[in-house]
């Protein structure tokens, strides 16, 4: 039988203001979304940088879709994309302070896929094992 969840797992008594659920669900979906996660972490770790840097950091990502990234990024508030008035026009991209709260946040699931490496993948292997014999 599984134990129960801790009782700051559990959701508030009172119902959730719908603009926030609805914000949670989005947060959710973006942190979910590789490609922000990446780029949020090459930003975090090496602070403005231009479009093709970021690229070649985030390695596998295409042109498209870094374009998304860093447009719903900006879209979200999460960074600043400042274009200078040189020729050829320079455009830079840096976290905003909410960009650097998100990274930490996603950081505590750097920390806690650290310390629950063994048991996920003892878990995993657990599962693997047994799956194999049924199919036996």
């Amino acid at each position: 039988m599984a134990s129960p969840a801790p009782a700051s797992a559990h959701y508030p008594a009172e119902p959730l203001d719908p603009r926030v659920e609805a914000l949670v669900n989005e947060v959710i979906g973006r942190v979910a979304d590789k490609w922000t996660m990446i780029v949020l972490e090459v930003l975090t770790e090496h602070g403005e940088m231009r479009f093709t840097r970021i690229g070649e950091l985030a390695c596998g990502i295409s042109q498209k879709m870094l374009t998304q990234t860093l447009r719903q990024m900006e879209r979200d508030g999460l960074l600043i994309r400042t274009v200078h008035p040189v020729i050829p026009p320079r455009v830079e991209y840096r976290l905003t302070d909410l960009g650097f709260t998100l990274a930490e946040a996603f950081c505590g699931v750097w920390q806690w896929a650290e310390k629950n490496l063994d048991r996920i993948e003892t878990a995993r292997a657990a599962f693997d094992e047994a799956k194999a014999r049924q199919v036996r």
